[in-house]
């Protein structure tokens, strides 16, 4: 999926199939593959692979100048697991995803994430090599914090749970972006808003997450990607269910919360 900065809002890509225990690309100029080894107890491993499809485009050597590959993917990895599931040893509660791949190459946007001809367990992460030539300008530090910043966003979707393909790309999106908000991977642009629609994406909708955290309890969004595990979104239902309230009237609590924070 693409990040907030993508130039559009792509269709959110296929999510692995449940368990059963619960209710073609450019030639690579490198591709390395490792083990991750997560040191989390319970953390499935999962095959992790590299591939740059020009080594000698500026935005390969950004991303090698700032980035230790494996490293930054097994954080990924980490981040997302330990952000949106509570009980890791319950393999049949996280996605059963096998392997991820990320391949940098030449596109237009920011980044996305797809599934595989071998099955809905296998993922790859598509990240713009003209994107990341884009940062040139800021501070290696900077580079290094978009790079993760982007990653723990697409890793997301390697490992979230979609309602079977019903929630709203929005919500979709903003998880993701809260995972990378709360790795403290957020890019200096973003900003909390309320205006307009709560599902718009992004982190319009990671910093109301956010707020859902801290007001109705920590691992609230852990609850939402639980249930979009085991039930089909239904608006009305999903959100009553979960804050005894609709997301509508969620919403409008934020927006004043957010309206007296500004005064202040």
């Amino acid at each position: 999926m693409s990040t907030s900065t993508s130039s559009s809002v792509p269709t959110p890509s296929p999510i692995p199939r449940r368990p059963a225990a619960a209710k073609s690309l450019d030639n690579a100029d490198t591709q390395k593959t490792a083990v991750a080894p997560i040191p989390k107890t319970g953390i499935p491993k999962v095959k992790l692979r590299l591939r740059i499809n020009q080594l000698t485009h500026p935005g390969a050597i950004i991303f090698l100048d700032t980035t230790q590959p494996l490293n930054a993917l097994t954080d990924a990895v980490t981040i997302v697991l330990q952000t949106l599931y509570i009980v890791f040893e319950d393999s049949s509660t996280v996605t059963p995803t096998k392997s991820i791949t990320l391949i940098l190459r030449e596109m237009d946007g920011v980044a996305y994430t797809t599934g595989h001809d071998l099955g809905d367990e296998h993922k790859e992460i598509h990240f713009s090599l003209d994107y990341i030539s884009h940062q040139q300008l800021s501070s290696k530090q900077r580079q290094k914090a978009e790079i993760a910043g982007v990653l723990v966003h697409e890793m997301v979707h390697c490992w979230q749970w979609n309602g079977f393909g019903t929630a709203p790309g929005g919500l979709i999106e903003g998880i993701a972006d809260f995972v990378r908000l709360r790795a403290g991977l957020a890019p200096p642009h973003w900003k909390k808003r309320a205006e307009g629609a709560w599902d718009s994406g992004y982190d319009k909708t990671a910093y109301f997450l956010e707020w859902i955290e801290k007001t109705k309890g920590e691992g609230s969004v852990m609850r939402i990607n639980e249930w979009l595990r085991v039930v089909r979104y239904d608006e009305a239902a999903f959100w009553q269910e979960l804050f005894g309230q609709s997301v509508d009237s969620l919403w409008r609590q934020y927006a004043d919360a957010l309206a007296l924070e500004n005064d202040r």
